[in-house]
């Protein structure tokens, strides 16, 4: 199994890109593909640059989704919405391809340092990804990342732990079942 990773930020310091690595520690048989998206800086969208056509990195993050049979990503959420960079390189892709998750399995998570965990951006993205051919299979989002998460060991709250696992094993089996 071919898995895409991201985090929604550009953030060298991204905590959503932390939670990613760590949930892709439970596919350590699988080939992943665990991108950044500085790789896929483009300019702002607008209509007037589209007409002058399609940067590079569009159709090469389309194509990472092409490639892949599943996505795993983790969305930052900046003033309760996606992080500009994620929604600039969203923007271009749809433009491509409407389609932009392709129908792939996903697990969508979030994290966040306050008590929400990136719960706006996630309400969104569930709401919003569908229409753009993402099978969103599961779902977790991670609140006060800062007291529930250690960079060595991962989730330390134990509740939150369990619920991750669950979620992981329960995306686990609907990818199975789609084979």
């Amino acid at each position: 199994m071919k898995i895409l990773a991201f985090a929604g930020s550009t953030s060298s310091t991204s905590i959503n890109r932390e939670l990613v690595k760590f949930v892709l520690k439970d596919f350590q048989n699988e080939e992943i593909n665990l991108i950044d998206l500085n790789d896929y800086t483009m300019p702002t969208f607008s209509v007037d640059l589209e007409k002058k056509g399609f940067p590079d990195q569009a159709h090469a993050f389309l194509k990472r989704i092409e490639e892949c049979d599943v996505i795993i990503c983790s969305l930052a959420e900046h003033n309760r919405s996606y992080s500009a960079a994620f929604k600039n390189v969203f923007d271009w892709a749809s433009r491509i391809n409407v389609k932009v998750f392709q129908n792939k399995p996903m697990l969508l998570m979030s994290t966040s340092p306050g008590g929400y965990g990136g719960g706006n951006v996630m309400n969104t993205a569930k709401t919003f990804f569908p229409q753009f051919a993402a099978e969103i299979k599961d779902t977790f989002s991670l609140p006060k990342f800062y007291e529930n998460f250690d960079i060595e060991s991962g989730v330390i709250n134990p509740d939150m732990l369990k619920d991750l696992k669950d979620k992981i094993e329960n995306f686990k089996l609907q990818i199975k079942t789609n084979d």
